[in-house]
């Protein structure tokens, strides 16, 4: 006989500060309930990439994690380099910028864009 086994997934956190700018670029599009799409690719200067998106649709397999009135959904296969990491939002003199504190990472890049597990 077999069943379904259970599984809680670590979760992913998005800070405070990637909350604001979520909701912020909802009210300037006039929409509510933003979801941020986070991936990883191949490719970058450390092996992996990190990118985002806002995502207009909400794919059977993705994960999706509200934080109030915006979210977070990941695809199956980023999932996995991703458990445990911070969406953050910083701006400073390189910019604006979505960036992901990844405790799976075993090296960086000086911009933070790429990583290797």
């Amino acid at each position: 006989m077999s069943g379904a086994a259970s599984f809680v997934p670590t979760p992913l956190l998005l800070s405070d500060s990637a909350q604001a700018r979520l909701q912020g670029l909802g009210e300037a599009e006039g929409k509510s309930g933003l979801t941020l799409r986070v991936y990883v690719t191949g490719g970058g200067c450390s092996g992996f990439q990190y990118g985002f998106d806002l995502a207009e649709e909400v794919a059977e397999d993705d994960t999706l994690i509200e934080f109030g009135e915006v979210a977070l959904v990941v695809d199956p296969l980023s999932y996995q380099y991703l458990v445990g990491s911070t969406v953050d939002f910083e701006e400073g003199l390189a910019g604006a910028r979505f960036l992901i504190q990844n405790p799976n990472a075993t090296t960086t890049c000086g911009c933070g864009a790429s990583f290797m597990v």
